[in-house]
């Protein structure tokens, strides 16, 4: 019986391969006719929306997608065809910050011209995303099923982002371009971009040039201020932000190798793990003013390369014992009475904070911030939960605002085994983290109501010690749009049913096609004959 109801369930909802789910979807029963559909801005002038026009029009010219449960379906009778796609917008600002809406409605008749209505150019983004995927290919007659079509649609989060460390390993900026499609595809609208650690450090700098310099792996893996702005605005085109982090005090060894003054426990061997969470350790020296002052100049520089309203200071995994071990850690001490290395932390974490304040950012930290330390952020700071589930209700009842990362549900890196080659287990965050598993995760668990809008965002990280571009898709997708979805369209439909992996494999299928055929490398997620024959692969 099991079984029978699910295949009902599966079979009902064939037609509607949507993802992430819209918050209102009506249809009817007309089949139309979509061979060249033209897509017309009506009352704007915005560069951005006319180059998402173009873009769509470029990728819904190329693409001929038949959902894999229809490939045995005969072209159907039409009773109608589709005109001109008809876009319009309140307004042709292009700010794009967490306040910035991507609400849309999208209406699609039973025959003559669509609408696609928003209040902002990237709210029309969104919108001609989900009317490319309402396109359906079947003997290669393309068609637009369940018409009249009413769709009214708008996120659930105002952060949806993936988290990159390209540090660890690089990734060429023809790559990340690559990816900042595909998360277009699914409507997640934030890179957090790890762009420097322990490492190296790829990224260009004015101020200190010695960094990458010194700090890259080659002069052919390193980001220019070119590459940063062109990243910068390819996001920007796809509405979607980019979130820098420059991690610190910890995870600094590479500053190190140009400023050994500035930085403590430099790559301590052979206990490196007395010392630090991965190898190579060395930390900002918290007892020198140098050190304060070069992370200062830092953020000074790098806020305004980076145009977004948020920067991400890091301030995860510091190690107490590398400052306590440290001679001149221990000199200061001895000559100030009343201090510590807790009170040098905040000390250091208040004037790192007091700068990306004084360039008028908002600050993003890691929550060991927040709950490893005396320090007391400003209350507008964005806390990155990632140690604990628990993290994102205990952040939002200090009155903080959180972006759900926990490592349980949304690291994608897990599942790979140690990669110490003198250890031969699991990593600390295994086992792999299954696309059912990320979609099961509830990021509003034990927040109240009242608290619930404090948890303003969802974010899946891929660390990079086992990933570099030959593995890259294949990490992020499609257990990434499983995340998107949630952060899009919440856990559960217009009636309060909790949606189930069970329920929207089919949908997940279509996305998966559909994102390879786009040059995607996703990730199969079953089978092609369990794709084929929706609800035949359930466990009874």
């Amino acid at each position: 019986m099991k079984v029978a109801l699910s295949l009902l369930g599966f079979l009902s909802c064939a037609a509607a391969g949507l993802w992430p789910y819209p918050a209102v979807y009506d249809t009817s029963n007309a089949t139309i006719a979509a061979d060249r559909p033209l897509i017309v801005a009506m009352n704007s002038y915005s560069p951005l929306l006319n180059g998402a026009i173009s873009r769509y029009t470029d990728i819904i010219a190329k693409e001929r997608f038949t959902p894999p449960a229809d490939y045995k379906l005969k072209a159907p009778q039409t009773s109608g065809e589709l005109g001109r796609l008809l876009v319009e917008v309140e307004s042709d600002s292009e700010d794009l910050n967490m306040e910035t809406d991507e609400s849309y409605t999208l209406d699609i008749p039973a025959g003559g011209d669509a609408s696609l209505k928003a209040k902002t150019v990237y709210g029309a983004m969104r919108g001609l995303e989900t009317f490319s995927q309402l396109l359906d290919t079947l003997e290669g007659k393309r068609v637009i099923r369940d018409t009249p079509v009413h769709i009214k649609d708008q996120p659930v989060l105002a952060h949806r982002g993936i988290s990159l460390d390209t540090s660890r390993n690089y990734y060429p900026v023809s790559l990340l371009k690559h990816t900042l499609d595909a998360m277009s595809y699914n409507k997640i609208n934030v890179l957090h971009w790890h762009i420097v650690d322990a490492q190296s450090w790829p990224v260009e700098s004015k101020t200190y040039p010695e960094l990458q310099q010194n700090g890259a792996y080659g002069k052919d893996m390193q980001y220019s201020y070119s590459d940063v702005r062109d990243i910068i605005s390819y996001g920007q085109e796809r509405g979607i932000r980019i979130i820098p982090e420059f991690d610190m005090p910890g995870h600094m060894y590479i500053v190190g190798e140009t400023f050994p003054k500035i930085v403590s426990c430099m790559d301590k061997q052979p206990n490196w793990d007395k010392y630090a969470a991965e190898p190579p350790s060395g930390q900002l020296n918290i007892a020198k003013t140098d050190a304060s002052d070069f992370a200062i100049k830092l953020i000074n520089e790098y806020t305004k390369l980076f145009t977004d309203e948020v920067f991400h200071l890091g301030g995860d995994e510091v190690n107490r014992n590398c400052w306590e071990e440290d001679p001149d850690v221990k000199e200061y001490l001895k000559t100030h009475n009343n201090a510590t290395v807790e009170t040098l932390l905040s000390d250091f974490y208040t004037k790192v904070h007091g700068a990306v304040k004084n360039q008028k950012k908002i600050g993003m930290s890691w929550e060991e911030t927040l709950f490893h330390s005396e320090y007391v952020p400003p209350k507008d700071t964005l806390i990155q939960t990632w140690i604990d589930e628990q993290s994102i209700p205990k952040t939002v009842q200090k009155g903080y605002r959180s972006i759900a990362s926990p490592a349980s549900a949304y690291y994608l890196d897990c599942g790979h085994g140690a990669w110490l080659p003198n250890f031969d287990g699991n990593s600390w965050c295994d086992p792999y983290k299954t696309w059912q598993h990320i979609y099961k995760f509830n990021p509003w668990a034990n927040v109240t109501e009242a608290e619930r809008k404090l948890v303003v965002g969802a974010e899946v990280a891929l660390w990079s010690e086992q990933s570099d571009e030959t593995s890259l898709d294949n990490y992020l997708w499609p257990r990434s749009a499983a995340m998107a979805e949630i952060a899009w369209s919440g856990r559960t439909d217009s009636k309060g049913h909790v949606r189930t992996p069970e329920e929207v494999v089919q949908r997940m299928h279509d996305q998966r096609f559909r994102m390879v055929g786009r040059g995607v490398n996703a990730e199969p997620l079953q089978p092609l004959w369990c794709a084929r024959n929706p609800g035949h692969c359930l466990l009874p």
